[in-house]
């Protein structure tokens, strides 16, 4: 089996860079016009700043809001739009699940497609996946588009802006690379690219928990202080940590997790999105506990759990259910989250030992006895 490693055309990261929207793709030889999908939020705060900048490069852009889940209903609408408009090229704006919509679209169309994450709460904006829900946001599908963003674009004023809670589950999803990552590599599993890790891939991945126990903490800081202060009062020390964790969240998480693999945190992510009482738990927050969770199942070191639970508790990730939005455990839906995260075909499965149920459910109830354990 080939090794494979993929990632987007071009990242692009610093504070204002979403007023170069246009002269970016230009530079990459992208077309018009341009179908910008964002949510409410960031079309108020950015919408006139994309609309100049394309229309100063010479691009048609039309800006459509985002629907809220990323469905095959909001797909097929979308779709649509972009047909009805004549689009080339479709920019998704906003959040993981805005950005997978418009990832969607523009497999569906083979059109380009442009990544501009307004927050720094998944590794979803350098990949060719898209994380299918339903209406009631339990997960359905996971679509493996042909290529990945032509353009990655992460203004980190515009990151800065956005409540912190969005920052720290960033942090929850990247948590899971180096670990999920290495399961990858233990048991040769096939990644979504359809190849084996690198090396590359897994140095990046190891980077990715490297940078967050590093900086995660003092980013967390700068963020908050930014909020009240303005961006300016950072020090260079504080800003460069923030920095450091947005390209961790977003470039290093998202080229380590397609490059090498996902593993049983975002199974049980996955399993934990049948439980209704989660859905109020961000999807890196769920990630969080799922890979507190993978390595219970996996009987790792006590000290290696114990460094990853003082990670979260130094950052404000949720370690137990009832955090997650889950409080007594209840048996029955326990089984149900444990089913469903290792019905055939999950990631669970790549996993470098036979996965059951049984294993993941009781790997959950470890997982939240020791993060009460603290």
């Amino acid at each position: 089996m080939a090794e494979v490693f993929a990632g987007p055309a071009r990242y692009v990261q610093g504070p204002g860079v979403a007023a170069t929207l246009g002269d970016e793709m230009t530079r990459l030889g992208l077309g018009g016009p341009v179908l910008v999908l964002a949510g409410a939020s960031a079309i108020r705060r950015l919408g006139a700043i994309w609309e100049q900048s394309l229309e100063r490069a010479g691009f048609a852009p039309a800006i459509h809001p985002f629907g809220g889940e990323c469905s095959r209903r909001e797909i097929a609408a979308v779709a649509d739009v972009a047909r009805r408009l004549s689009a080339q090229t479709i920019v998704g704006a906003g959040g993981g699940k805005a950005i997978d919509t418009a990832r969607a679209v523009a497999a569906e169309l083979e059109l380009d497609i442009v990544s501009l994450p307004t927050i720094a709460s998944t590794d979803a904006p350098t990949s060719a996946i898209s994380v299918v829900y339903s209406d009631a946001g339990v997960v359905e599908e996971v679509r493996l588009h042909p290529q990945n963003p032509a353009l990655v674009l992460v203004d980190t004023d515009v990151i800065l802006a956005a409540p912190d809670r969005y920052l720290v589950a960033g942090m929850g999803d990247a948590l899971s690379t180096w670990f999920e990552a290495r399961a990858c590599a233990r048991s040769g599993a096939i990644h979504s690219r359809g190849g084996t890790t690198t090396r590359a891939a897994l140095a990046l991945a190891e980077l990715c928990w490297r940078t967050l126990r590093a900086d995660g903490a003092l980013a967390l800081a700068a963020h908050r202080a930014g909020q009240l202060d303005g961006a300016g009062t950072l020090d260079a020390g504080a800003r460069g940590a923030f920095e450091r964790i947005v390209e961790a969240n977003t470039l290093l998480s998202g080229l380590g997790f397609e490059s090498a693999g996902l593993a049983a945190a975002h199974g049980i992510h996955n399993g934990l999105t049948v439980a209704p009482g989660c859905h109020i738990a961000l999807h890196g927050e769920k990630v969080a506990f799922g890979t507190l969770a993978q390595l219970c199942l996996e009987d790792a070191p006590a000290g290696e759990i114990d460094e990853v639970l003082a990670f979260c508790r130094s950052v404000g990730l949720p370690v137990t259910l009832r955090q997650i939005g889950l409080g007594a455990i209840d048996g029955a839906m326990l089984r149900r989250i444990a089913e469903r995260a290792v019905q055939p075909g999950e990631v669970t499965h790549n996993e470098p030992f036979p996965v059951t149920a049984g294993m993941v459910e009781e790997a959950i109830r470890r997982a939240d006895a020791a993060g009460q354990g603290g």
